[in-house]
């Protein structure tokens, strides 16, 4: 076996916290040599299946307290996604704290795997084993590699140790270690090394991936997109420094942090790269002109089921029940109760009322105004009620004839991305009610009761005797009872409604969206209103293709707040609110001892026929906890191993 296969085995950089894992670990080495890995086609080809895998994408079986490709179940913390440490969802039992609950991602063995598989096609392309057209296309997914490793780093760290090569010969083994100590680059430094990459990866990757290939393997476009995600992200946290600026020796070696000056460099990236999707790739929305809104659900849900125009980067997934530590469990961990596939944790994606109340409905009056749910009369839809104490029934709720009222008329993307209470999944009625006005005017709330109405009829707090016939508000404050939505509401994005799934782990096959055309659009839309650079046309154009994709018939002005709205109800439940929060510097303004929002559906049984009102109240476990507050020094996370590798720490650690 070749000299750099051997040292893959048993060398690892004193940069790496913990283990070295090999190159190879995942390959059956037993039945194939060291030469027909790196001298051949195909087993450059299988060891590029590594270099994919080390890829950080927050897909389906990415958890933020355990790491990437999680399989197998580890507790409820199996459960978190990025947007339950945030504004947009939470899990059902609460349990899970406000970003970032993050792992100790330490990549340094994968940059290395990555690195010594670019030498490799060197190597092999120098000895003619492989066609230089072949090298170049297997070098530049590596620099597409490593560009997103780096960029999981950087947007985690600030500045890293930059590794662009496998230092095998860069020391004598019982010799001096000091070339193996690679200090820290600044944050400017290494943000523009990640660009770098993307451009590397650029140059020789395929405009039009083949059938063969798909979605899955990187395309000249899925760099451009990973450049614009990078450079909209650096912008950014050079932008907004100042609203959370830091002190100590990383900020002093400007380790962390950039210059306002620095923004303007990485917004025309940002708007280099997106245009360069936007009117070039080929890509276009997935059916960008429904009929109607009710057509528009329909395009908008199916759009996360099937592979599109629209999508330009993803994860294809086998049925973890016929091969092993494959598959997610998207389906059994988050399809509403009343129709869960039979697995034992379910209903745990429970997206706000924050979000909810952020889409439109369909007044279209050239503004974007939000339209919050209508729960009282009087127009005052600011005051919450804290539910746990006590109902004032004076409010004047607004009165409902039944659970899916106050709904109608929302935006498509609300409907086709969270299923609202009284809404049909599956062909079955989705009840998320939370409690009883009695007759007699006395109430319950998260209680098992009921009463009679003085139609003689006999109505339950949950909305049904038993509890496989309600979705909401059942068991709250027990977590291993945690089946039920404690907002009023649940997921409905990425769900696999009517495909039947098996109700056990690793079952889904759905594949992740990494990157799909809406987001460039939004990334060039965000840069030209911030820097004021671009084409402001283009970018309004944007935003609006967005909203009429969604049947909105107006068109709005180009403006951050409309930017940014957008962005939150387009791309909801996709990750990506986790990171805006991050490089915005909003975590610690939007989570400053807040709760977030519930909204409770209650029956009323004090008239003659039964109504519905729907209480607004601080998410039960948020106040429970006395709200959610992130701190600034969070905005990085703690280098780990500094005792060994000898790296400047972040502040706060």
């Amino acid at each position: 076996m070749k000299k750099s296969i051997l040292s893959i085995l048993s060398f690892c950089t004193i940069l790496v916290f913990g283990g070295c894992n090999s190159f190879l670990e995942l390959e059956p080495l037993d039945k194939v040599s060291g030469n027909q890995l790196t001298e051949t086609e195909g087993g450059l080809k299988t060891l590029l299946a590594n270099v994919y895998n080390s890829i950080p994408m927050e897909d389906f079986t990415f958890r933020p307290t355990l790491g990437f490709n999680q399989h197998g179940w580890a507790g409820v913390d199996h459960i978190i996604t990025l947007s339950f440490l945030t504004d947009e969802a939470t899990r059902s039992d609460g349990d899970q704290g406000i970003g970032p609950w993050d792992f100790d991602y330490w990549p340094y063995d994968k940059i290395r795997q990555v690195n010594l598989f670019i030498e490799d096609v060197n190597k092999a392309k120098d000895s003619g084993s492989i066609t230089a057209e072949i090298a170049d296309r297997l070098i530049s997914e590596a620099h597409f590699a490593r560009a997103y490793i780096y960029f999981g780093l950087a947007k985690r760290f600030g500045g890293v140790p930059l590794i662009d090569h496998s230092l095998d010969n860069d020391y004598q083994p019982g010799g001096d270690l000091s070339p193996l100590f690679i200090p820290r680059s600044t944050e400017l430094d290494t943000w523009k090394f990640i660009l770098g990459e993307c451009d590397l990866a650029i140059v020789h990757l395929p405009e039009n991936i083949t059938s063969a290939d798909g979605i899955y393997r990187a395309s000249k476009w899925a760099a451009y997109g990973l450049k614009s995600r990078a450079a909209l992200f650096a912008a950014s946290v050079a932008k907004y420094w100042d609203k959370a600026p830091l002190a100590g020796d990383a900020v002093t070696q400007k380790l962390i942090g950039m210059s306002l000056s620095d923004a303007d460099f990485f917004y025309q990236a940002c708007i280099d790269a997106s245009e360069a999707i936007i009117k070039n790739s080929g890509k276009s929305l997935y059916k960008p002109n429904p009929a109607s809104p009710e057509e528009a659900v329909t395009n908008f849900q199916n759009l996360f089921l099937t592979n599109n125009e629209e999508v330009i980067f993803s994860k294809a997934y086998l049925d973890g029940t016929i091969v092993a530590d494959q598959g997610h469990s998207y389906d059994i961990y988050y399809s509403p109760s009343q129709v869960n596939p039979g697995y034992h944790k379910y209903g745990r994606y429970n997206p706000t009322l924050d979000i909810v109340d952020l889409y439109e409905d369909y007044t279209d009056d050239g503004t974007g105004k939000s339209a919050k749910i209508v729960t009282r009369t009087d127009g005052n839809e600011m005051t919450l009620v804290n539910i746990k104490s006590s109902i004032n029934l004076s409010i004047p709720f607004k009165e409902y004839d039944d659970l899916y009222a106050p709904f109608v008329g929302k935006d498509a993307r609300l409907l086709a991305s969270v299923i609202v209470p009284g809404a049909t999944y599956g062909g079955t009625k989705i009840i998320m009610q939370g409690g009883i006005i009695k007759a007699n005017g006395t109430y319950s709330v998260y209680t098992v009761d009921g009463d009679k109405g003085k139609d003689g009829k006999m109505y339950y707090a949950f909305g049904g005797e038993g509890i496989s016939m309600y979705s909401g508000f059942y068991g709250m404050g027990k977590s291993d009872d945690a089946n039920f939505s404690s907002t009023g509401f649940s997921i409905r994005k990425y769900l696999q409604e009517g495909k039947k799934v098996a109700g056990v782990e690793n079952s889904s096959t759905t594949s992740f969206i990494d990157m799909r055309l809406a987001e460039f659009y939004l990334n060039y839309a965000e840069a030209v209103v911030e820097s004021g650079k671009g084409d402001r046309d283009l970018a309004a154009k944007c935003i609006n293709d967005l909203r009429k994709r969604a049947a909105h018939k107006d068109e709005i002005p180009l403006t951050l707040p409309n930017v940014l709205k957008e962005r939150q109800v387009e791309m909801a439940f996709e990750g990506q609110r986790y990171w805006d929060l991050i490089r915005r510097r909003e975590y610690h303004e939007v989570f400053n001892a807040s709760s977030r929002n519930a909204l409770v559906p209650m029956i009323d049984l004090r008239g003659s026929t039964p109504k519905y009102i729907f209480v607004r109240t601080n998410y039960y476990y948020d106040e429970f906890n006395g709200g959610r507050t992130f701190q600034t020094y969070r905005y990085y996370k703690a280098i780990p191993g500094i005792n060994t590798n000898n790296l400047v720490q972040n502040p706060g650690y």
